[in-house]
């Protein structure tokens, strides 16, 4: 019996490797994506029994992908695929369902072996993965049900750290100053109560704010 996939990656050559690496295996890749959105469309579409996500994409990345997806579908398993080896991405994708992560460099056997755990309902996580963000995930939320003051701009900073980005390209995606994305940072964790960025994004995350 085989096991649907619907595979999203704003790269053709990666979704040609992808159905290249599955040939000849229990798997059959049912629908295909290049944005986060046609991701969205085509799970719906095809109610498929995995979904394999690239983190960043054009249109809606990933992680929003995947967050509407387990919104609407929870109990539909979900493989974030990335070339990102970021601990925010995976704190993200941790916090918002994901079913495990992987990294394109990863062999083919751990590819397998992580599809084959999410259709059966087990966990495809990795031990290192998970060590790596489980401080951020076990962060309390500040101050309980209090809302924190961050300015309009420190909420905007804020999605963009929660998305991954560097302090350089959030420079460049709001039009500001290197500088002064360094201190909107620093101001951000000292109102949120968090050490770092990682925990920051899962804050963001929890509170609805990325």
């Amino acid at each position: 019996m085989s096991v649907r996939l619907v595979i999203a990656d704003d790269q053709e050559v990666v979704r040609a490797g992808l159905k290249s690496l599955l040939a000849g295996t229990e798997f059959e890749i049912v629908g295909e994506a290049e944005t986060g959105a046609q991701a969205v469309r085509e799970t719906f579409k095809y109610q498929p029994d995995i979904v394999v996500l690239d983190v960043r994409m054009t249109d809606c990345d990933g992680l929003s992908a995947l967050e509407e997806i387990k919104q609407r579908h929870p109990a539909t398993p979900v493989l974030m695929l990335s070339s990102y080896d970021n601990p925010t991405y995976v704190a993200r994708a941790s916090a918002l369902g994901a079913s495990g992560y992987i990294l394109k460099s990863r062999g083919r056997g751990e590819l397998l072996t992580s599809l084959r755990k999410a259709a059966i309902g087990q966990n495809a996580w990795n031990r290192h993965d998970l060590r790596r963000v489980t401080g951020a995930l076990a962060t309390p939320r500040a101050g309980g049900e209090l809302e924190v003051p961050l300015t309009q701009r420190e909420s905007e900073v804020l999605r963009q750290v929660a998305l991954g980005l560097t302090n350089k390209e959030i420079a460049q995606a709001l039009n500001i100053s290197y500088e002064t994305v360094k201190e909107h940072v620093q101001h951000i964790l000292r109102k949120v109560g968090v050490s770092d960025r990682t925990q920051a994004a899962v804050w963001a995350v929890r509170k609805g704010l990325a």
